[in-house]
């Protein structure tokens, strides 16, 4: 029998999928995030009370075997509070340990917020990168973002509500004219869109703030080809090896960037890293 992995309405009810209805009538348990969360949302979409187990990342280890036993002979449904399981919710192990043990698994389409936040931004995202939530230690986080604006990719993050404005204003100190965008409380009745520069977006943001938050920050503007002086290029590098890119990373960042071939921009980093820690 399969594991199917459920996504929920990140607010609007009527964003439950047909799939979705069928899988959880039909399902013999659901495993929830929050299983106080799940029989609320079965109570509004009028389905049938269900049996529960919590699977969350505080009881994941216990948990998973007794899981995929009730699954090689039932219909189990994976569910998280709001949106697509097993991104930035537990859910990960479930599906490589039931891949392991030779259990079936679904994914079914459906709500994404940093999917749905991304496409509102407007921004190129052909390529998008996604890094769950900004790291709370001040260190990491504008490693983060750093990493994330010369990446010269479109990338989501989530964000807390209690740590948004902090966040901005890292991102204000680090690129104050960089292109951003802040999705909050995505398909409820106060949502809030707000593009602009790390300061148009904390002027506009409302406080105090509440909700589910995602911050998509735009990819780089392209530059045109030059051919970089060495002590340019050097420093380019520098700036990339300060914030944590491994070598391999900041050859392809780099090629990107037109300021070299990515071989030879990697041994050039990888002797640059040498140097350093020498």
């Amino acid at each position: 029998m399969p594991l199917i992995f459920v996504p929920t309405p990140l607010g609007n009810l009527r964003d439950i999928t047909l799939r979705a209805l069928d899988v959880l009538r039909a399902c013999d348990l659901i495993v929830a995030e929050d299983t106080r969360v799940a029989r609320r949302l079965l109570s509004a979409l009028d389905l049938p009370a269900k049996p529960m187990w919590s699977y969350r990342e505080q009881n994941a280890a216990g948990a998973t075997e007794p899981i995929l036993e009730r699954a090689r002979t039932e219909t189990i449904a994976v569910v998280t509070d709001a949106g697509m399981p097993g991104i930035s919710d537990p859910g990960r192990e479930l599906v490589a340990a039931a891949r392991a043990a030779a259990i079936a698994v679904e994914v079914l389409p459906g709500p994404c917020a940093f999917v749905c936040a991304a496409v509102l931004s407007g921004f190129d995202v052909a390529r998008l990168a996604f890094e769950g939530f900004v790291p709370r230690a001040a260190g990491e986080r504008e490693r983060a973002l750093r990493v994330a604006l010369a990446s010269g990719v479109a990338t989501a993050f989530y964000e807390s509500p209690n740590r948004i404005v902090t966040t901005l204003e890292h991102l204000h100190g680090i690129a104050p004219s960089c292109a951003a965008f802040v999705a909050r409380e995505l398909t409820k009745h106060f949502e809030q869109q707000i593009a602009g520069t790390p300061e148009t977006i904390l002027a506009a943001l409302e406080r105090p703030v509440r909700g589910e938050i995602v911050l998509v920050l735009a990819p780089a503007a392209p530059q045109a080809t030059v051919t970089p002086s060495d002590d340019d290029l050097d420093a380019a590098i520098d700036e990339l090896l300060a914030a944590g890119v491994s070598p391999s990373h900041a050859a392809k960042t780099l090629a990107a960037r037109d300021l070299g071939e990515r071989g030879e921009l990697y041994r050039r980093i990888a002797d640059r890293k040498a140097g350093r820690t020498a």
